[in-house]
């Protein structure tokens, strides 16, 4: 095949499976729904699997395979082209969204067999897919604007999916108004690049960057990095705008595993692996980028370790491992930063998916508080969460502790990092560590606290088998970017490929230098600390379970407040939320009622008044009309005369 098929195959597929769902959206077989959704999954991981393949036989200079289909924006000396690329960031990008989306379809058809509305789903679900590939392979800023935006509506469709509960429709409303806000940053981003190079072309724009950084905060880069930034905090779940996140979990759990673990909230990360070029040449929006990923990496861990429901717990784990990311990128780690969201894709989505077999077997329920012991009642599920809960926390050799350590030592070492952001990953880490070993003791280990009511069961084996396979891929997927200080001490000495993959790719930071012994001390000191800290919380929730309740009672204020996630929600509501609200309603019975109101009124009262009157001289009579007729002319007459 012609790249120009694959790509579009690759493309269209999902969206072909999505206009056949929606098509007959009312239909009750999920079954069939499920298996189309899956099928066009399966063959958009295809043709994403042979474009990559042809890429990667080009010479690494030249790993490049561009698709231009049409104009599609021109307007005076603007153009934007409806064009798509495929190099070495997209292509780990399509990987990972095909190959992961087609596990989660999978998965969706056991979970959602008894919806009302199977079809509706798959379709929303597909449709998702083909707006992140969009998204990752559009060749220009608009073109991947477009995507964004599309994975935006999406994300309200799947998150408030079941409408009919109020707090379910609530949720999908907050994630769609607050990704509005930040998508109102990257817009500004776009356009003051467009103003500043004439281009919103990647290529185009990764040409024209300044030989040496720039140093003002108001200069245009770094304003546009800024603004573009915004974006990012909207779509990854960054501080400020990271709310959304956590209330969509109230969508089915399959959305959670792709919309939190693979697609969407990755796409503030690519947006910035994408524009290395640019972002490089700012360096104080860097430092932004890294200030507000570590920041948010520390304080969404700590919340993680104080939350009840399963999701909730996965989902502040989602926010923290994304500002490892934005951490990354902030130090110029733009390699670690795209590792740890492959990485992150496995074992988070099989989390994520063994979290909905965890609570499709305990019949919907999910605090953690309720289960206890499931290990023996769910031991597939049971085994592959043990590899993801290895691979979160960053044992070696599992996936994480690759992508989890490159950054934290990159963190260290990079000109534009220090000790300062790496002693708050490693904190982040610790945390990390702990609140997901108490989610493993809580749910799995101990002795069950599982209602009599309820019977739990192992889930049929369209769930369990791609979590079997997330499994795996959480286990061997970190061994892609074996660091040069592991690789020297191994037999076989491999090659660390994604970074040889990404080489010609991405912008690069040269890093300080420092010896072995600093490298191997810092590692170790980070495992070491995980480690510890995963070991107090099998203490505290297994052999002594009456030990967290006693420091809740002890921590007091502190505990409230973690508890409550630091009445952020609340905060905003009563410092933005309400008073715009308040302020609206002001605004609309004083100025709407009272002023607008009242001046349509009185103009539609002069038009009916206006009518009357012409309405009087249409009375039918001709001897009426003729002496109308007779004064016009006379006036006529006179004015002709006048003049």
């Amino acid at each position: 095949m012609s790249d120009t098929t694959l790509l579009l195959v690759l493309l269209l597929a999902p969206l072909a499976g999505a206009m056949f769902n929606g098509a007959r959206y009312k239909s009750h077989n999920g079954v069939l729904a499920g298996v189309i959704a899956s099928a066009a999954m399966a063959i958009s991981f295809a043709s994403a699997v042979l474009l990559v393949l042809k890429l990667g036989g080009l010479g690494e200079e030249h790993r490049r395979i561009k698709v231009d289909l049409f104009n599609w924006i021109s307007s005076g000396e603007f153009e934007a082209r409806a064009a798509f690329v495929v190099d070495q960031i997209s292509a780990v990008m399509i990987l990972i969204v095909t190959g992961v989306g087609t596990l989660i379809h999978i998965f969706s058809i056991g979970y959602m067999s008894h919806d009302e509305r199977p079809a509706k789903y798959f379709a929303y679900l597909n449709f998702f897919i083909f707006n992140m590939l969009l998204l990752v392979l559009g060749e220009n800023l608009l073109v991947m604007f477009a995507g964004w935006e599309g994975v935006g509506l999406c994300s309200y469709l799947l998150i408030g999916f079941w409408f009919k509960d109020s707090e379910k429709s609530a949720a999908g409303m907050k994630a769609f108004i607050t990704n509005r806000i930040g998508d109102a940053g990257f817009l500004l981003g776009i356009f003051l690049l467009y103003v500043t190079f004439g281009t919103v072309s990647f290529s185009e724009l990764a040409q024209l960057m300044p030989a040496a950084p720039e140093s003002a905060w108001w200069g245009p880069i770094t304003l546009s990095c800024l603004f573009l930034f915004i974006g990012a905090t909207g779509k990854s779940a960054q501080i400020p705008l990271y709310v959304w996140l956590p209330d969509a979990m109230a969508g089915p759990t399959p959305v959670s595993a792709l919309i939190h673990a693979a697609t969407m909230v990755t796409a503030g990360v690519y947006m910035i692996v994408r524009l290395s070029p640019v972002f490089i040449m700012a360096p104080n929006a860097m430092l932004v980028v890294a200030c507000v990923g570590a920041a948010t990496a520390l304080f969404a861990a700590t919340i993680g370790l104080t939350q009840w429901d399963i999701k909730k717990v996965l989902a502040y784990s989602t926010v923290s491992q994304l500002g490892y990311m934005f951490l990354a990128c902030g130090v110029g780690a733009f390699t670690p930063a795209l590792f740890h969201v492959m990485t992150h894709a496995f074992f988070k989505a099989l989390m994520f998916l063994g979290s909905g077999s965890v609570i499709h077997a305990m019949s919907g329920e999910q605090d953690i508080r309720k289960m206890g012991g499931l290990k023996k009642k769910l031991p597939i599920t049971y085994l592959t969460f043990l590899v993801g809960w290895l691979a979160i926390i960053g044992v070696p050799p599992f996936a994480g502790f690759f992508s989890k350590d490159e950054i934290l030592w990159q963190a260290y070492a990079s000109p534009q990092g220090g000790f300062t952001f790496w002693l708050m990953g490693v904190i982040g880490a610790a945390c990390t560590a702990f609140y997901m070993t108490r989610l493993m003791a809580l749910v799995f280990w101990g002795k069950s606290r599982v209602p009599d009511s309820v019977h739990p069961h192992e889930s049929p084996a369209s769930m369990t088998v791609p979590l079997i396979v997330l499994a795996v891929l959480s286990a061997v997927g970190g061994w892609l970017g074996i660091p040069e200080l592991i690789s020297e001490i191994l037999p076989w000495h491999p090659h660390n490929i994604l970074h040889e993959w990404m080489h010609h790719a991405v912008a690069s930071v040269k890093l300080n230098h420092y010896s072995m012994v600093i490298e191997w001390s810092l590692m170790g000191i980070s495992v070491g600390i995980a480690g510890v800290s995963a070991w107090l919380a099998y203490d505290f929730y297994v052999r002594r379970p009456e030990v967290p309740k006693e420091l809740a009672e002890k921590a007091g204020p502190l505990y409230t407040l973690i508890s409550n996630k630091y009445f952020v929600d609340e905060f905003y509501f009563d410092k933005i939320i309400n008073p715009i609200v308040d302020l609206s309603r002001g605004l609309w019975g004083y100025i709407d009622v009272n002023f607008i109101d009242k001046i349509t009124y009185l103009a539609s009262d002069l038009v009916t008044s206006a009518g009357g009157g012409l309405k009087a001289i249409q009375s039918g009579n001709v001897q009426q009309y003729a002496l109308y007729m007779a004064l016009g002319l006379v006036g006529i007459i006179i004015f002709m005369v006048v003049i």
